[in-house]
Order: structure tokens, then C-alpha cells, then sequence
């Protein structure tokens, strides 16, 4: 994937750039300032407001690349808005989550999203489901910092490794020195830098097109840019519907922001249940205006690039935003877009690497370092959050040098994001269910991941389904598991837990 064209861009833009960066840095070092605990670092003291919150869980789920590649969905020959159908599905699945799930984050003082395992599983199981987070956010954000470091590479014409460099060193500066609040706060700033950069674009296309927004939503019209809903039962291979992409996003959100320590992450840091269902029920429609904004901003790309140069109708959609924004713009606001590019992903970057100290500490270290000083808790923290940015920078580099393939990249994202399906499943379990072996969980989680791994490679089932199959094979798994002990009479076992 060629993020942006190849060229180097004017000197202010590139000082507009160096400033974002920095300042967002020194920024978060400030907001930082007095924490002296754990609780503090990965908590943010329990008492930041909703609507920050709100703005840090749309940040983090945006990355460079929903920012660049989105758009290119209606931008592309018979593209539309059908995406909104998926965006849809994340808000049923949001609601699922402040119904079913919300609530075992808040029946005790939990530290992390996979605390609950221990009460249900036990510590074998929590620990192993902090594994496979750690090891889809180290290789999922390591690949999206390959992607980002890739796009600075091409438009300030650095070398690949001083580009990840800048992105990591500045992203870890600031949820190295501030902890979560400062992740949170910087994430508020993020999301209205991009999402100020994305209304300029379209503002600039709206501008520029001879007849103006009447142009826009003719063509738009015309070229069927502007259908949203797909209500066939059985569509081409490809193609979403109504249908999947609510059940398909539902099951991705109630994964991602019901089971990942990433988001859950931010329920933890809200005063009460409420305050965090409210930030978490309300970042679904926001996403949605969002997804919108970008998909109204590749249909303007069409119209624009058909009306001044048909040369580049062609390109590949998740090409055509970057092309404009490099080929395009006027100077100043080509520097303003990047800056939001960046934003994006630093808002990801900085979250993953707290979330990922946060569940190393809290959910390997529990009895390990749980009676050390507060003091010495924090400094491992805080080496941590170090060490987890090395490993993304690490993947990052490993991805550069080994030129890897984009559907290769894909695919590791794809699999870096099953994870928080095949834990989902186990949170089914604890509902519906409550206390199991350990061992049977395990089973039910290694099991999960075969499964979809060989799915993924060997067939072209839709991604859209992954986050069901992950949840539906760790969850049937582990259940059968449990009756088969049940009917043979180990029902001790079946209802074991760890006491550790």
C-alpha cells in the first residue's frame, strides 16, 4: 500500500508538521504532571471526564489508515456509502456491550478488562488472555506504525527508520511522562485535528468544483455514490449488506470495545458504570458522522479528479485521498491534512502502548509485584510502556526491511485483530455460564485461534464474519468442553477456579 505519493513537500509544511508533533508531546508531558502511582498512570486517578473519554475511544479506533483508506470506499468505481451499514452494526453492538458486559467491569475494582477471567477462570486464563492481547497489539500497531512511518517516509523524504523514530519517540514520550491521562487528553486533541483536516479536504473539493455542492451531489447521484443500503440475501463475494454489517459490526464492536483491554481501558477510568456507558454508548454515533465524513470526502475526490484530471479516476481508492492531499492542496492546509494523518495515528500508538504496561503489570505481575513499593510499581510501568514501543518500532522496521506484500500486511492485521473475538467468547461463557476450569478455557481460546489462523489463509470468507467465528469457536469450545466433563460426573472440575 502507497499511503502518499512519492515527493517531498514544502518546508512549511513540513514545519507545520514538526510543530504538531512536538507540541502534542511537550503537551502530554505537562498534562502528566503529579502522577506518583499506578493507579494514577494507567487509571488517570478514576476521574476523568465523559466526554474526554468519549473522544479518546473514537481516537484510538482511528487510525492513518481509516483515515486514508476509508474514503477510497466511495471514491472507487461503484463504490458507496454502504460502510455506514457496518458503522451501523458498531452501534447495536455498543448497546450490547453497556448491557451485558459493562456491568462485570464494574462489580469490583478491576484494574483491567481481563481481571474478570480470574474471578471466573482463574489466573492461568486471565494470564493467557493478556497474552493474546499483548501479542495482537505488539503485531497489529507495530504494522499500522509501518504503514504511518511509511507515509512520513514518502512526503518528508526521511529514511524509513528515522521515520519511525519521530512517531515512536514522540508518541511514548508523552504516555511515558503522563500515563493514561495524557494518552486521553492528547486524544481529544487528536480527533479535532483530524477531524478538522478531514472537513477541510472536503471543504477544498466543494470550493474548487465549478458548480459547487449542486455538482457534488449530482455526480454523487448519478453515479449511484450515494446508495447506502444493500438488502439482498445473497450478494456478490464482497459485497457488504445490511444484514452483515449489522451483525458483522455488532460482533466486531462488542469485541473490540467489550472485550480489549485497549478500549475497556477507558470504562476503567471513568468515575462510575454510568459515566462510562455514556462515553461509550455516544462514540457509536460519533464514529458514525465520522465514517460518513470521510466516505462524503472520497465521493468528492471522484467528482473532483473526473472534472480536473481523469487520469487519476483510476487509482486505487485507498490512494486517492493521500493523492490529493499531496497533489492538490494549497500550502499550509496540505500541512494541517498531515498533521491530521499523523494524529490518527498517534492517538492509536500512544493508547496500545499504555494499554499493553497496564496488562503486563497488572494481569502477568499481580502476585509478582503487587507488594512492591508504589514507587518501584510506577518506574516498571513506565519501562513498560518502553518496552512496548520498541517491540511496535521493532515489527515496524522487520515489516519495512522484509518488504512485505500488502495482503500480507492485511492478513496480519486482520489476525492481529482476532483476538478480542476469541476472548468476547470467553466473557460469553462467564455470563451465561459463570465459573469454569481453567484448563477448559485454555482449550477453548488455543482452539479459537487454529481455527480462525487456517481460515483466514486457507478461504475467502468475508472479514466481516472473523469476530463471530473467533467468539463462536472459543465460546462452543469451552461450553462443550464443560458438558462433556459435566455428563461424565467431573462437575468439580467443570466449576473449578483458581483461588491465586
Amino acid at each position: 500500500m502507497i499511503l502518499l505519493a512519492t515527493m517531498a513537500i514544502h518546508p512549511i509544511d513540513v514545519a507545520i508538521i514538526a510543530v504538531y508533533i512536538v507540541g502534542t508531546t511537550l503537551l502530554g508531558i505537562w498534562l502528566g504532571k503529579g502522577e506518583d502511582s499506578t493507579r494514577d498512570f494507567f487509571l488517570g486517578s478514576k476521574n476523568l471526564p465523559t466526554w474526554a473519554l468519549l473522544l479518546s475511544i473514537v481516537a484510538t479506533e482511528t487510525s492513518t489508515v481509516t483515515f486514508l483508506s476509508v474514503p477510497g470506499l466511495a471514491f472507487k468505481e461503484g463504490g458507496n456509502f454502504g460502510f455506514l451499514q457496518l458503522a451501523l452494526g458498531y452501534i447495536v453492538g455498543r448497546v450490547l456491550v453497556l448491557v451485558f458486559l459493562l456491568p462485570l467491569y464494574f462489580q469490583n475494582e478491576n484494574s483491567t478488562a481481563y481481571e474478570v477471567f480470574q474471578r471466573n477462570f482463574g489466573s492461568s486464563t486471565r494470564r493467557l488472555a493478556s497474552l493474546f492481547f499483548l501479542i495482537a497489539r505488539t503485531l497489529g500497531d507495530g504494522l499500522r506504525l509501518f504503514l504511518t512511518a511509511l507515509a512520513l517516509q514518502q512526503v518528508m523524504q526521511l529514511p524509513f527508520e528515522v521515520s519511525v523514530a519521530i512517531l515512536a519517540v514522540a508518541t511514548a514520550i508523552y504516555a511515558l511522562f503522563g500515563g493514561v491521562r495524557s494518552v486521553v487528553w492528547n486524544d481529544c486533541l487528536q480527533f479535532g485535528v483530524y477531524m478538522a483536516g478531514a472537513v477541510l479536504a472536503l471543504a477544498v473539493i466543494l470550493v474548487r468544483l465549478p458548480g459547487g455542492t449542486e455538482q457534488y451531489i449530482q455526480f454523487a447521484s448519478e453515479t449511484g455514490r450515494l446508495r447506502l443500503f444493500d438488502l439482498e440475501l445473497f450478494p456478490a463475494q464482497g459485497h457488504l449488506t445490511l444484514w452483515a454489517g449489522l451483525l458483522g459490526g455488532a460482533m466486531l464492536s462488542l469485541a473490540t470495545h467489550g472485550a480489549d483491554q485497549l478500549i475497556v481501558q477507558r470504562y476503567l477510568c471513568a468515575k462510575d458504570q454510568r459515566s462510562a456507558g455514556l462515553a461509550l454508548v455516544w462514540s457509536g454515533p460519533i464514529v458514525f458522522a465520522q465514517f460518513a465524513l470521510f466516505l462524503a470526502i472520497g465521493a468528492g475526490l471522484a467528482c473532483y479528479f473526473t472534472e480536473f484530471d481523469p487520469t487519476k479516476v483510476n487509482i486505487p481508492g485507498d490512494q486517492a485521498l493521500a493523492t490529493f492531499i499531496v497533489g492538490e492542496l494549497p500550502l499550509g492546509i496540505r500541512g494541517i491534512i498531515l498533521a491530521a494523518v499523523f494524529a490518527a495515528a498517534m492517538s492509536t500508538l500512544s493508547s496500545s502502548v499504555n494499554s499493553s504496561s497496564s496488562s503486563l503489570l497488572q494481569d502477568f505481575g499481580r502476585q509478582a509485584w503487587s507488594d512492591l513499593p508504589e514507587e518501584r510499581r510506577l518506574r516498571l510501568a513506565r519501562g513498560f510502556t518502553v518496552l512496548f514501543t520498541l517491540s511496535q518500532a521493532v515489527v515496524a522496521i522487520v515489516a519495512f526491511r522484509g518488504h512485505f506484500a500488502e495482503t500480507v500486511v492485511n492478513q496480519a492485521l486482520a489476525i492481529a485483530g482476532f483476538s478480542a473475538g476469541l476472548l468476547l467468547g470467553l466473557f460469553f461463557v462467564a455470563l451465561v455460564i459463570g465459573r469454569v476450569s481453567s484448563v477448559l478455557a485454555n482449550i477453548g481460546l488455543l482452539t479459537g485461534a487454529v481455527v480462525i489462523t487456517l481460515i483466514a489463509f486457507q478461504t475467502n470468507i468475508s472479514g466481516y464474519w472473523y469476530s463471530l467465528i473467533c467468539c463462536g469457536t472459543s465460546f462452543g469450545v469451552t461450553v462443550l468442553l464443560g458438558y462433556l466433563c459435566s455428563w461424565r460426573g467431573e462437575n468439580s472440575r467443570v466449576a473449578s477456579w483458581e483461588e491465586d
